[in-house]
């Protein structure tokens, strides 16, 4: 069978036309020795393609497919590939490529390496092709970053783990979230429902906080042993200083609080904020550390090792992402990513139909 030298995807042209897909060709960069392709099947819808493509994170290379979560069937593998075989069902994430070289990517840091590239919206420095997403037929992909995906996974329950999923599953393996800790899990969203449902499978107490009650059901559905809506007077009051970790997954800090929140940790216990809000963010004192010395950081998706056993978990403990899929097509991306925007999702959109759309 010939393989497409062109892919075809769904690309915007600019943040002033941010609703609007094209289905173009484009021809992605030239395929190497350790390279993968992929036909795509499933691509969950991820914050950051929103925050991308409108503008809200700055200047990008335009026209461009987003598009970060993505699952199909591996096509074609490089003369050097020993990670992935011919047929088989695959992920890819948000990273798509890291040098392996560095102490970093020795240490299974490979997401903090300094010559880290994007799924999409990245230049290759060999090229100067710009890397396209999941919102296409196809996408290529060095095989560190690609991962077999378990059989008892749906395509569509597993698309949404490979950002929203990681990016809260790194931190809690990384910090000691298992029996007997306490864990927060700020913001109910795509993030932070996997984050909860993670969590509670690691082994933790797990407790969701929203501003409001409204997803109170359906994190208590999800497993969560307790819930805090910050509007209550005094909500964190009882709860003082009795947190070992606490994720926060918000997408904006407005009316935030940092004081209150902060007040929850044990001591020497960590906060660790993975939502990458569009504002200024928050002013931080040195005051606000000092009554129980709690540490305040972040952390940026995770490892391929990270990777395949929080995929494995996942299996083994029947996970399922709360997931609305959504057939491809340009009218659906335009509604999907303006509901997005609007919050409008419990949790997380994926998009299915490929074959419709871009044939066999």
């Amino acid at each position: 069978m010939p393989y497409p030298e062109t892919f075809t995807g769904f690309q915007v042209n600019g943040p002033d036309t941010w609703t609007e897909f094209h289905k173009n060709e484009f021809q992605p960069k030239p395929f190497g020795d350790y390279d993968v392709d992929i036909k795509i099947e499933a691509c969950g819808v991820c914050g950051s393609d929103v925050h991308t493509i409108s503008g809200g994170w700055g200047e990008q290379h335009f026209p461009l497919a987003v598009g970060h979560e993505i699952i199909g069937t591996a096509l074609r593998v490089g003369p050097k590939v020993t990670l992935i075989k011919e047929g088989q069902r695959v992920g890819v994430g948000a990273q798509s490529y890291s040098c392996l070289d560095c102490r970093q990517c020795k240490n299974d840091n490979e997401t903090y390496c300094q010559k880290q590239l994007d799924t999409y919206g990245a230049k290759w420095p060999d090229t100067g092709i710009v890397s396209q997403g999941g919102y296409s037929s196809h996408v290529r992909t060095h095989e560190h970053w690609v991962f077999p995906i378990p059989d008892a996974l749906p395509s569509t329950v597993a698309a949404p783990m490979l950002c929203a999923g990681l990016t809260a599953y790194s931190p809690l393996v990384r910090n000691g979230c298992g029996p007997g800790k306490k864990v927060g899990i700020v913001g109910l969203g795509g993030i932070g429902h996997l984050g909860l449902l993670f969590a509670k499978a690691l082994g933790a107490e797990v407790w969701a906080i929203s501003r409001s009650h409204s997803k109170e059901a359906d994190a208590l559905a999800m497993g969560a042993d307790g819930f805090l809506a910050t509007s209550d007077k005094d909500w964190n009051v009882p709860h003082k200083m009795t947190f070992d970790l606490i994720i926060n997954t918000a997408n904006s800090f407005d009316g935030f609080d940092l004081d209150a929140y902060l007040s929850l940790l044990d001591v020497h216990a960590k906060w660790v904020s993975v939502g990458l809000p569009e504002d200024d963010g928050i002013k931080v004192r040195n005051q606000t550390f000092l009554s129980n010395g709690c540490f305040f950081g972040s952390s940026h998706l995770g490892s391929r090792k990270e990777v395949l056993s929080m995929l494995q978990l996942a299996a083994d403990k029947g996970i399922k992402t709360w997931v609305q899929e959504v057939k491809i097509s340009k009218e659906n991306l335009a509604e999907t990513l303006t509901k997005l925007h609007n919050n409008d999702v419990r949790y997380r959109y994926c998009l299915t139909g490929y074959e419709e759309q871009f044939g066999a």
